[in-house]
């Protein structure tokens, strides 16, 4: 076949070139104001708020305006002492000569005519100006603020949504320790030793990664927690591969949401992903883009990756210096065989972590609805593997134990063996009529839920689809279980609320 060059030219490369940022309403940016003069006019509560954020950030801020228009909000913030700005009321109006050497100016003005001469006198001396309130007068906005200094986010929505920008700090703040702080100026200090020790590219983004893990993990960045950066510097200068390790992630059940704040940071720090196939697109979109993502999924009657091989991988990977998550579907330690990965990882020495996801079951209580351990109908709650790796049932299972009338046994990967499940059960002293729940898929779109006795539960699962990601729940408990639960879920329909149904039978 026939090569075909590409043609030359900037036009060319850059119809080729992907755009790595949208569209932006905004230009975020960080302005340096320490030592800066800033105009500012008006003495009402929206000004004395942005005074105070001006004056925290440094500036000198001369506010002009008659004494008798100074509200009380703005006389406190006055009063206030600030480390390095400070604010200076004039007594008078704002006039022309005001804004000469000026680095921003800020008014807020009750009438669009004044905010217009503000705004034009502002713009003739070449000063950035807002007008509080007045987008058509504004050449900057305030943002809404997280601040956990020398660390600041700032969040804009182009004036269009306050409220939706300060629900989003909320969100943020939650996210944010308040020892942020102190680990972003230890930052500062250990920044000169990185630069000098490490190179360019993998050995100083390892750094920077454990860092910022330990700086939302540990509590506080005190003297051992400084010299710990520092020898690892010092590790990562004499062995770029010292930084491998390996953490196990749960994913859970299978919606995003549901992950937990950790794993979400680990997968944002992931050098190489190992995942299985259960873990949703959703999920993996959450990490860092680029990180190298590989497949080593486990299914039931399907072909899979050997354990041996995902334990090799691992340790590969980690001895090359990467930082490897391991992504598992539900949490880590039920039935996840992560005890042969850690043994593995250990006996060669690689630093391993646990971050614990939500086991399915817990996704399977919330989906239906009931408490797994109501005290008024189970004293406990078991979890129990469906098959063994011969394909079959466990041989070792001791079905009288898991026979009993007031626990809730949950039957993880079950989905072939259910009929079998039923008749052992039954064969040792459970009711028929033992309310059973049934979920497929749990958390996903495709979520089917179904209700009904264990002597039914074969058909159940069969009609549902043995080859999903099955999940059996079998006890009182699921007497409880209200039609709502199942709507829009799939749900079988037999013809009565399985509320009233089940929990008849279930007080029997």
């Amino acid at each position: 076949m026939k090569s075909v060059s590409q043609p030359s030219g900037l036009a060319e490369t850059s119809r080729q070139r992907p755009q790595r940022m949208g569209d932006l309403a905004t230009l975020p940016v960080f302005f340096d104001l320490k030592g800066q003069r800033v105009v500012m006019s008006g003495g009402s509560d929206a000004a004395a708020w942005k005074a105070e954020l001006l004056a925290a950030s440094g500036a000198l801020v001369d506010l002009y305006g008659p004494a008798d228009e100074i509200g009380e909000e703005m006389r406190t913030v006055l009063a206030l002492p600030f480390p390095d700005g400070r604010i200076r009321h004039h007594d008078r109006s704002w006039s022309l000569d005001v804004f000469a050497g000026a680095a921003l100016a800020v008014a807020d003005c009750e009438s669009d005519s004044e905010a217009q001469a503000f705004f034009c006198a502002a713009r003739a001396a070449g000063v950035p100006v807002n007008v509080i309130d007045k987008p058509r007068f504004c050449q900057f906005r305030f943002g809404t603020i997280v601040n956990r200094s020398p660390v600041v986010v700032g969040i804009s929505t182009d004036g269009a949504a306050p409220i939706l920008g300060q629900a989003i700090r909320r969100r943020i703040e939650t996210l944010l320790p308040a020892t942020l702080t102190g680990w972003a100026r230890m930052a500062a200090r250990v920044r000169a030793e990185v630069m000098d020790r490490l190179a360019p590219g993998p050995a100083r983004r390892t750094f920077w990664e454990r860092f910022s893990d330990d700086a939302f993990t540990r509590r506080l960045p005190d003297a051992e927690a400084e010299a710990d950066a520092r020898r690892f510097v010092q590790d990562l200068a004499n062995r770029p591969q010292a930084g491998g390790r390996v953490t196990l992630v749960g994913a859970g059940p299978g919606d995003a949401e549901l992950l937990t704040l950790k794993a979400v940071r680990a997968l944002q720090a992931a050098d190489v992903i190992l995942f299985d196939d259960l873990v949703s697109d959703d999920i993996l979109e959450l990490a860092r883009r680029e990180a190298k993502r590989m497949l080593v999924g486990k299914r039931a009657a399907r072909e899979s990756c050997r354990q041996e091989d995902i334990n090799r991988l691992m340790v590969q990977f980690a001895q090359a210096g990467k930082h490897v998550v391991r992504l598992k579907s539900g949490d880590v330690s039920v039935f996840g065989r992560s005890g042969e990965e850690i043994a593995e990882l250990r006996a060669k020495g690689i630093p391993v972590a646990i971050v614990p996801g939500i086991t399915a079951a817990s996704a399977l209580a919330a989906g239906f609805g009931v408490s797994l351990t109501h005290r008024d109908r189970a004293q406990s709650v078991r979890f129990v593997t469906g098959h063994s790796q011969k394909g079959d049932l466990p041989e070792q299972t001791d079905w009288r134990a898991l026979a009993d009338d007031h626990a809730t046994t949950i039957f993880y990967m079950g989905g072939r063996m259910a009929p079998r499940i039923a008749a052992e059960l039954m064969a040792h002293g459970l009711p028929p009529e033992t309310p059973v729940a049934v979920a497929a898929s749990i958390s996903r779109p495709d979520e089917t839920r179904a209700v009904g006795r264990l002597d039914e539960l074969g058909a159940i699962v069969a009609r549902i689809g043995v080859d999903r990601p099955i999940l059996i729940g079998v006890g009182r408990v699921f007497g409880d279980v209200e039609a709502a639960a199942l709507v829009g879920h799939g749900e079988i329909d037999r013809g009565e609320a399985p509320s009233s149904r089940l929990s008849d039978r279930a007080a029997g």
